[in-house]
């Protein structure tokens, strides 16, 4: 099975530097054109699509929709693809968050082998089991030479693909995601090969590319 893992185009949070979690927030008019654009090479590039799973917010949706109505596909709404419940930093700016939690802000930016806890969050074994049951799910449907799309958010695909490498729940990933970027994981023998990370060449060359904000 080959999935295709993407981040959704730009939200109004991202643009005004949000840390978003579960929070809603649509696309920007610069994030629809990132979908579409997303969507196009996909249509061109990957051949025929089996499924098309999507975060039932709405900025993943919206994403979605794109992708899917390009390859002629549904979309399929899974909550367990949903973003990360980021507690009290929920819906602050970068700047807010820095005023109000000044201590957190520090351990955060100092700490770069443990997950500096928040107040009210959601839990990093929480996040990586229910992204687990979704790749079990998936891997139990679909076969050897097909392709699933998989639409989300930076948070919730950097513990997909934490999960795919192998790497602890417990630790801060590698994984920066740009907003509608694309990350491709062939999934054979019971192993993953990632073969494409963050690729955002259907953006290059436009006011389109880069952007991402501090949280998905």
């Amino acid at each position: 099975m080959r999935l295709l893992l993407v981040r959704h185009g730009e939200s109004l949070g991202n643009a005004e530097n949000r840390f978003q979690g579960r929070e809603e927030y649509p696309l920007t008019e610069r994030g629809l054109e990132q979908a579409r654009r997303l969507a196009e090479r996909l249509r061109r590039e990957c051949g025929a699509v089996d499924a098309v799973y999507s975060s039932p917010q709405g900025r993943a949706l919206q994403t979605a929709e794109c992708v899917a109505q390009a390859l002629s596909v549904d979309v399929i709404p899974d909550p367990r693809l949903r973003e990360y419940h980021i507690g009290m930093l929920t819906g602050l700016t970068m700047d807010e968050a820095r005023e109000r939690f000044p201590r957190l802000q520090e351990l955060r930016a100092r700490d770069g082998e443990t997950f500096v806890p928040i107040p009210g969050e959601e839990g990093r074994e929480a996040l990586a089991q229910r992204v687990r049951e979704a790749l079990d799910d998936y891997r139990a449907q679909y076969t050897d030479g097909q392709t699933v799309v998989v639409v989300s958010h930076g948070g919730a695909l950097g513990a997909v693909l934490c999960r795919l490498v192998g790497l602890p729940a417990d630790r801060p990933g590698p994984f920066r995601l740009s907003n509608a970027s694309l990350s491709i994981v062939e999934l054979a023998n019971g192993r993953a090969r990632l073969v494409g990370l963050n690729d955002t060449c259907h953006l290059a060359g436009s006011h389109l590319n880069g952007g991402g904000g501090s949280d998905d």
